[in-house]
Formats: C-alpha cells, sequence, structure tokens
C-alpha cells in the first residue's frame, strides 16, 4: 500500500537531514528574533535561509552582497548618527518632502 503524500513528504525531510551538516551560531536575541518573524512572512525558516546563503555564496564565489570598509567620512557619518548627532527627525512623509524641498 502507497504511503500518503504527508508521510512521503517526512520521509523525504528524514532523508534529507541525514545528508546535513549542523551549523551553530551565537546571535543578539533581539535581531533573532526581528529577522526570525520577517523570514516567517516571507515563508522562509532559519535553516531554509542560511541554506540560500550559502547557495548564493556557491553560485557567485563570494559574497551576494557588498561588504566594505567605510571610508572617512563615512565612518564619521555613521558614527555621528549612531551617537545621535545632527539627526533629524521627521515625522511623516509630507514633513520630509518639504524638508527635502527647503
Amino acid at each position: 500500500m502507497p504511503l500518503g503524500h504527508n508521510k512521503q513528504n517526512r520521509l523525504r525531510a528524514v532523508l534529507r537531514m541525514s545528508r546535513t551538516a549542523t551549523i551553530r551560531v551565537r546571535i543578539e536575541p533581539s535581531l533573532k528574533r526581528e529577522v526570525e518573524d520577517i523570514l516567517s512572512q516571507l515563508g522562509l525558516t532559519a535553516s531554509e535561509t542560511v541554506d540560500l546563503l550559502y547557495r548564493q555564496i556557491k553560485l557567485q564565489r563570494g559574497l551576494p552582497f557588498d561588504v566594505r570598509i567605510p571610508n572617512a567620512l563615512t565612518a564619521r557619518t555613521l558614527r555621528a548618527t549612531k551617537a545621535g548627532k545632527k539627526v533629524k527627525r521627521i515625522g511623516s512623509k509630507k514633513e520630509l518632502f518639504a524638508d527635502l524641498r527647503s
């Protein structure tokens, strides 16, 4: 008697799991929660996302996004922004566009 659809899927999953390696990472708990919420909305698990990342690294022979050391101006700006210096707080799109026009 053939296996039901769900049993076949579970069997395939078990077989796939037996051919996988484990990766352990440490990550800030709040970042983990936020990212897993976004991934859930995309229909992805953290494991599936890591698998996608690894496959993209393999395909592109590097990270699938730019990783750069910021130039001096960018580094100063990032530090100032993080410290709350020269940061404009804008409450709406209307205020933003008015500020951009001025």
